[in-house]
């Protein structure tokens, strides 16, 4: 389970930056490539623009040079701009927290929170500068739809800079109703994260989700 934990930080940076990317997105789905493409990057700002929501989560890392799978679940909350809370249930409880501006990751049987500075973490690849400006999505990846079915379409985002961290980004949106149930994160060492969501509730979330308070004699470790 330690590639998992020693991990899971950093797969959940990649997704923050990806839902800063698409945290208001709208897709709106043609038959044509082209079309598809134009729509998502046109249709921004129409679904979750300024909204909150929750969702049940799995995830699925896998580690390409040592062959290693681990997964884990549980529940993740958002609300715009930049703040989220990921906590895992599954298979050890532990707790990603930003407000935007400060990121917290707590592990309650260490004992811990690592405690740092949330923009310093979202430089590389898809990072901090999405939170800002959406528009730089065209400026940084090659954007291709990759399938389209009756149920969902699937849709590549190749970063022009590659660096070790990130490469490429596969999301996958349901046709029905333009949720976001898939994410496939892929680095330079062949390594991939997935993320399957179900149970998408859009819903006001109260602000103190994302803050975290430490409890007298937790062991606070800055990350900066």
């Amino acid at each position: 389970m330690k590639f998992l934990f020693q991990n899971t930080g950093l797969n959940i940076f990649f997704l923050i930056a990806f839902f800063c990317i698409f945290f208001s997105t709208t897709l709106v789905f043609a038959t044509g490539s082209n079309t598809v493409k134009d729509d998502i990057l046109s249709s921004i700002e129409k679904k979750y623009s300024g909204k909150s929501f929750e969702t049940k989560f799995t995830q699925i890392s896998k580690l390409a040079a040592l062959d290693i799978t681990e997964t884990a679940s549980g529940k993740a909350f958002f609300s715009h701009p930049g703040k989220m809370k990921w906590e895992y249930l599954k298979p050890e409880h532990h707790e990603i927290i930003t407000n935007g501006k400060t990121l917290w990751i707590f592990r309650p049987q260490e004992n811990q929170v690592m405690k740092g500075d949330a923009s310093s973490f979202f430089k590389s690849g898809a990072g901090g500068a999405f939170l800002s400006d959406i528009s730089l999505i065209r400026k940084n990846y090659d954007i291709k739809v990759k399938e389209v079915t009756a149920d969902y379409v699937e849709i590549e985002l190749n970063a022009k800079q590659k660096t070790p961290d990130i490469s490429s980004i596969t999301i996958r949106i349901s046709q029905k109703n333009h949720d976001i149930v898939r994410v496939v994160t892929y680095n330079a060492y062949n390594d991939t994260t997935m993320f399957e969501f179900s149970d998408i509730h859009f819903k006001k979330i109260d602000r103190d989700v994302f803050e975290f308070k430490p409890s007298e004699g937790l062991n606070i470790i800055n990350m900066d």
